[in-house]
């Protein structure tokens, strides 16, 4: 768990869930991050939290939830050991290093959960906070897919995969 002054990042309680489902609306909403088009409601967004390998929220003063992560397996059986994670800071609390910390525990929760690559399977090309986070952090972009991802405009961007070994980690 990472913890600092302000900020506690932790697993999701159910008393959470308004909070994170506000944030994750927002990054759909947003339409040039998410792969989801549809926001959650409280009932879809339950089922969808509890759906997952693993959730970490970041807890800010006075329970103020400023940011979440996802976790869970990326595919099945022999490709089950690869994980995959989606990470949102609601947009009040950007630019304070919180995706970093919450990318950080992922990866803690990740090893702790047997995981031994954790992948991103589809970051837009334009997400240049979160590519240049992710390469300062050591994960590899795989490449890049032309047209992989359907802005809320209609446009297409390109997505770029990245990994990092899990088991590597010091």
């Amino acid at each position: 768990m990472q913890k600092d002054r302000i900020m506690t990042i932790r697993e999701y309680h159910d008393a959470d869930l308004d909070g994170m489902i506000a944030i994750w609306n927002e990054v759909v909403e947003a339409g040039d991050a998410f792969p989801q088009e549809e926001p959650l409601t409280h009932e879809t967004g339950t089922g969808f939290f509890a759906s997952q390998t693993y959730v970490g929220v970041a807890v800010g003063e006075g329970g103020k939830i400023m940011g979440l992560y996802i976790l869970h397996p990326n595919n099945i059986g022999r490709c089950g050991h690869i994980a995959n994670a989606s990470y949102a800071v609601s947009s009040s609390c950007r630019g304070q290093h919180i995706g970093e910390k919450l990318v950080l525990d992922c990866l803690e929760q990740a090893k702790a959960h047997g995981f031994g690559i954790l992948q991103f399977n589809a970051v837009v090309e334009g997400n240049v906070h979160a590519r240049h986070l992710y390469e300062r952090l050591g994960f590899t972009q795989l490449g890049m897919i032309p047209g992989g991802f359907r802005m809320k405009d209609g446009s297409f961007a390109n997505i770029c995969p990245y990994f990092r070994e899990i088991q590597i980690m010091s």
